[in-house]
């Protein structure tokens, strides 16, 4: 790999400003400095910049507590991105799938482009469960009708799991996750949701971490991801 490509890779800087730290000789390769941007990396080589160590990597994968007011775009001009609450070695992070700008919790994010699309692709039935709290009362009928396949206008739900907590409160389970998904399935039923969160994807769930917290993903759960999509 060359080697500016593998340190803009790794968020130093644009093509353009990692061949300038190369030009100004701050990059070392086996303690050896190298003035060439276009110098081929080999794998066990060790890659300093300013006598730090820059390892490569090639794929991230960060489960956030997303908090609300944070939208998941890499840029925006009215809200701040969920990228600012991470650290990250990639500059060519997304995530998959999205929630709303008010909505709360598990979000993944990565580089990894195959594992991403099959995670949100329909075909394989990765469930989401959400916490919903709820503007009026429940109607008695709620479990059926949610449970059911609703026609939503654009598309029609598979059908969810609807788990009544209080008068107000509730979890569904889908496995679409289209725009607005969960907020309209309860405007259906004349019900209109005042705070949402997801707590679960698939078998990943928050636990303990907190509020606009991340964390890495280990290799354990990044491989039963990989086997639940067929990778």
């Amino acid at each position: 790999m060359r080697l500016d490509k593998y340190l803009a890779d790794m968020n130093l800087g644009t093509r353009k400003e990692v061949k300038t730290l190369i030009k100004n000789r701050l990059v070392k390769i086996n303690d050896e400095i190298i003035t060439k941007a276009d110098y081929n990396v080999q794998d066990k080589d060790i890659v300093k910049v300013n006598d730090e160590i820059i390892n490569y990597v090639e794929y991230e994968y960060i489960l956030l507590h997303k908090p609300s007011g944070y939208v998941c775009a890499n840029e925006d001009r009215l809200y701040p991105t969920v990228f600012e609450l991470i650290e990250s070695k990639r500059k060519d992070l997304f995530t998959v799938g999205r929630l709303d700008v008010d909505t709360e919790g598990l979000l993944l994010i990565t580089n990894d482009g195959i594992l991403a699309h099959r995670l949100i692709a329909p075909k394989f039935h990765i469930a989401k469960k959400y916490y919903v709290r709820l503007e009026n009362d429940l109607i008695p009928e709620a479990k059926e009708i949610l449970e059911k396949p609703m026609d939503l206008g654009d598309f029609i739900t598979k059908g969810s799991t609807f788990e009544k907590i209080s008068s107000k409160e509730a979890y569904l389970t889908i496995e679409e996750g289209k725009f607005h998904q969960v907020k309209r399935m309860f405007e259906k039923i004349d019900n209109k949701v005042i705070y949402l969160k997801r707590v679960s994807f698939g078998f990943l769930e928050l636990d303990d971490l907190a509020l606009s917290n991340w964390r890495y993903l280990s290799e354990e759960e990044i491989n039963e991801l990989k086997k639940m999509v067929g990778i």
